[in-house]
């Protein structure tokens, strides 16, 4: 299977509260989880992005408070401080031009000894379009198109360069794009860097199968999980490409006690920690798109119906269907008798491994050999320790089935990935 590790940053997993939990922003919080999944012999290290902070009924939500460090330029950092793990940026296409990306991407790769990768994420939100040049936003129609031309595009500028050296001018026109020139960096160790996209839409499938090296989906659950992985990598032949070609590999989260009780007994303390009564009522404004401060966190779910129309929340991923949402977190309300809290704490479950480290592997061998999963990206609660007791504890036994390198059997993250090198296209 393949690993990777998430730095979880500012997310709904992050526990802040516990003594544990370090800087955020810190150069040292990166180090240190990149080197434990390095010991671990993870494939990569990943970086999610903000490209806005976040805000709530007005205000900077909670979650956003110590920013969003740019990921290319603390990945330069790390591979400094690393030899083997790959180094995977999250970078948007909706809000940068191919060049530049192309460039930032090469030098990464070079400085890393070819270990770079880049996340292609796409947005239709407005709100965080003010923050450029360009004033707005694409259609969610238009803004896959702009995605595929850009990788596109970018994979025209590294194959400028020819294997053994050589510089040739590019020129590309397009609907989105019409550029041409030199491209300034040579090609890279990997020929391209590792290309990831996060999307579970239709559009995002078929872009993923169409153009994408890894796939970062949140199906967590054993069936969801087969039905995704048939439908994508049947996507893949009208491409010419094999399934082996595109690796799919969920975000996770795990956690691991001495026996099976003692981790749930863990995890449900972790949930509660996630989710305090200030949260819940923010998860909950974030369904119903209305101000419900005055909410007792400890009472009823509310008797009105959510606002679909609210902008109550901004630069957050929307809740496609929130009147099916609020049914459903309804019915499970009365069917159990839970609070607002105890719901949001139910209905939004992070923990999708639980158990004794006998118990995890099995369960995250299962998810490959069944065809749910190639491997995983883990989601730690806490920065920058959450990973230690998995490396120390879970890879040792995947290693002892054969489910997992012991060692790392090339130097770039194609290799890790077992991915072929791309032909040149010059």
């Amino acid at each position: 299977m393949h690993l990777a590790a998430h730095f979880p940053g500012v997310n709904s997993t992050t526990v802040w509260t516990d003594p544990r939990s370090r800087s955020q922003i810190d150069f040292t919080s990166f180090g240190h989880l990149a080197r434990t999944a390095e010991r671990g012999k993870f494939d990569f290290f990943f970086l999610a992005e903000g490209l806005r902070l976040r805000e709530h009924n007005g205000r900077i939500h909670d979650l956003d408070v110590v920013g969003r460090p740019e990921s290319l330029t603390l990945l330069n950092a790390l591979a400094a401080v690393t030899d083997r793990l790959g180094l995977a940026a999250t970078v948007n296409a909706t809000f940068n031009e191919p060049y530049e990306l192309a460039r930032r991407l090469a030098t990464l790769d070079h400085l890393s000894a070819g270990r770079a990768a880049w996340n292609v994420v796409t947005s239709s939100d407005a709100f965080t379009g003010e923050n450029f040049r360009r004033g707005g936003y694409l259609d969610r129609a238009d803004r896959y198109t702009r995605a595929a031309e850009f990788v596109a595009t970018a994979r025209e500028l590294w194959d400028s360069w020819t294997p053994d050296g050589a510089s040739r001018p590019f020129a590309h026109s397009g609907r989105h794009f019409e550029i041409s020139g030199e491209f300034g960096v040579p090609r890279s160790p990997q020929g391209h860097p590792v290309v990831i996209q996060a999307g579970d839409s239709d559009e995002g499938r078929e872009f993923a199968a169409s153009a994408a090296d890894v796939i970062f989906t949140r199906h967590g659950t054993l069936e969801a999980g087969r039905t995704f992985y048939a439908d994508v990598k049947a996507r893949l032949e009208k491409y010419g490409r094999r399934p082996a070609d595109l690796k799919i590999m969920p975000g996770v989260t795990v956690v691991v006690g001495d026996t099976d009780a003692d981790a749930q007994e863990k995890a449900a303390e972790i949930r509660r920690q996630q989710v305090s009564p200030q949260n819940a009522v923010l998860a909950l404004e974030q369904v119903w798109g209305r101000d419900l401060s005055s909410y007792d966190p400890d009472g009823p779910l509310p008797d009105v119906d959510p606002d679909p129309g609210s902008d109550l929340v901004q630069g957050r991923v929307r809740v496609a269907d929130p009147l099916a949402v609020a049914a459903k977190w309804r019915a499970l309300s009365e069917a159990k008798g839970l609070s607002i809290r105890q719901t949001v704490i139910e209905s939004t479950a992070r923990q999708s491994f639980i158990g004794s480290p006998a118990t995890v592997a099995a369960e995250l061998e299962t998810f490959v050999d069944t065809e749910a999963a190639d491997g995983f990206i883990l989601v730690p609660h806490l920065t920058p320790g959450g990973l230690d007791d998995f490396v120390d504890r879970v890879v040792p036994l995947l290693q002892e089935h054969g489910a997992f390198r012991s060692e790392y059997a090339g130097s770039t993250l194609r290799s890790h990935l077992g991915l072929a090198e791309p032909v040149w296209k010059g």
